[in-house]
């Protein structure tokens, strides 16, 4: 890898970030996992209250990135025809001919932000999660392929659960990264009061294009991670699995573990960590880094976790905690 390159590519990430960082404040964590999720080429669920600025965030990220953006309200009476698109019927002026052509729906875009996947029923859900897997869509027996990159953003509200269709764990498993956002503190509250009852409205700039994030999400799979980290992260995702041999707090609050790709979102983010804080190799501490929104809706909590209110991020960090870690590992 040219190492002047991936700094230049790498600057204008931060560059990404200052922009994003002008319209919306704090949240720098949530911010970056973004950036993480898209230069790995996956998807993710952020999860937040009302009022939080996830529709806000983003449409500022697709704007500094210069992406196409298209934003779906998910409700009870969305149609999967309403997410990948409709035949309609058209007629040829010159020969009087009706014909039927494909309506491309909104999901043909490079930045989809699904507004509250869990108000919509599974049919649609499962509609716009094939798109997400093939990158294509199927319709009336010829294949769509979708724009590239293609990112999607789905959002919960882990408040109100009357009414919703919660996706189940195999649906689940198929976002890279789950995003918690909370709350802001006192004084970035009253930065955003500021910011947000003024006239002043700041101008996002475009830094990267398409083709420069289908650049970077190449360059993430070239960073390096030797065979010592890939054992450590085997063992990490097999010791969230119920057995014998498992962390206690596995076995006694978890009904199933974390699969395949859980071994898969944790290499491949954090590879993009280690790109973003301009490294070459995976360290430990890049997985750390990652291990919170790229397991956290992969574990299957049972009954007796709930009341005793044990979150599966408590699972976590306990699994890391147990789970031996490399004698010489790359710090």
């Amino acid at each position: 890898m040219d190492k002047e390159y991936i700094e230049h590519k790498l600057s204008q990430l931060n560059d990404v970030t200052a922009q994003i960082g002008q319209v919306i404040v704090g949240q720098q964590n949530v911010v970056e996992e973004m950036l993480l999720s898209l230069m790995s080429g996956g998807h993710c669920i952020l999860e937040g209250v009302p009022g939080l600025a996830k529709t806000l965030m983003v449409d500022t990220l697709s704007k500094a990135l210069e992406l196409d953006f298209h934003r779906v309200q998910f409700t009870p009476d969305l149609m999967p025809s309403d997410i990948i698109g409709t035949e309609i019927l058209e007629e040829d002026h010159s020969t009087g001919k009706r014909f039927f052509k494909f309506q491309q729906g909104p999901v043909f875009t490079n930045v989809l932000l699904a507004d509250e996947i869990n108000r919509t029923p599974p049919k649609t859900q499962s509609a716009l999660l094939e798109a997400m897997q093939e990158h294509a869509v199927s319709y009336g027996g010829e294949r769509f392929v979708l724009p590239a990159p293609f990112f999607v953003l789905a959002t919960q509200n882990p408040v109100e659960q009357a009414g919703t269709y919660p996706l189940p764990e195999a649906q689940l498993d198929r976002f890279l990264l789950f995003i918690r956002i909370d709350y802001p503190s006192a004084d970035e509250e009253v930065e955003i009061l500021a910011r947000t009852t003024s006239v002043a409205a700041p101008d996002v700039e475009t830094v990267l294009g398409a083709e420069d994030v289908l650049e970077l999400q190449r360059l993430v799979r070239e960073v390096d991670t030797n065979a010592v980290l890939l054992r450590y992260v085997a063992d990490v995702v097999r010791a969230t699995r119920p057995h014998e041999g498992s962390p206690a707090m596995v076995n006694e609050y978890l009904r199933w573990g974390a699969g395949p790709r859980a071994g898969q979102a944790l290499v491949l983010c954090a590879k993009a960590h280690a790109l973003l804080s301009g490294r070459y190799a995976v360290t430990l501490d890049d997985i750390r880094r990652v291990s919170q929104p790229a397991l956290r809706h992969r574990l299957l909590l049972n009954f007796q976790a709930e009341a005793d209110g044990v979150s599966s991020d408590d699972i976590v960090t306990s699994v890391f905690e147990a789970v031996p870690e490399p004698e010489s590992p790359i710090r």
